[in-house]
């Protein structure tokens, strides 16, 4: 049985520096925390997701010396990831694809085809980019 259908919260947020060396640990955290949980099946996706929307938040936030922060929790029968950084003007923007042979402008179009819905909204002192994955075999 998956630990989501206990009764206790699941949520594990952390933070790291707005730099590109830091998203494979983004990667492998995810892996770990929803793995721990019993959430093996989702773990591929989410994984991806957290790693393209943390990468986006680091090359696209202009705050100097910010930290994106990456929340993943089980909200019912869904797991929420959720990745905030302070830079608010700059929200992310689904391009509907590239040119070819261009390098980046792919990560949202994989987060909207991995997840079953995703987002963005304002926070006082920033965004949170947010993605939901429904967890197979919750029954309601």
């Amino acid at each position: 049985m998956p630990a989501a259908l206990t009764a206790e919260p699941l949520r594990d947020t952390f933070r790291i520096p707005k730099r590109r060396r830091h998203v494979p640990a983004v990667r492998a955290r995810v892996r770990e925390t929803l793995e721990k949980w019993g959430l093996n099946d989702l773990a591929p996706d989410v994984e991806l997701a957290a790693c393209e929307l943390v990468t986006n938040a680091v090359v696209h936030c202009r705050v100097t010396f910010a930290e994106i922060e990456v929340s993943v929790q089980v909200a019912g029968n869904d797991l929420m990831l959720e990745i905030s950084d302070p830079d608010r003007d700059r929200h992310p923007l689904l391009r509907a694809g590239c040119p070819e042979g261009e390098e980046g402008g792919r990560g949202l179009l994989l987060v909207a085809a991995l997840a079953d819905a995703w987002g963005c909204r304002e926070l006082e002192y920033g965004k949170c980019v947010w993605a939901r994955f429904a967890i197979a075999g919750e029954s309601a």
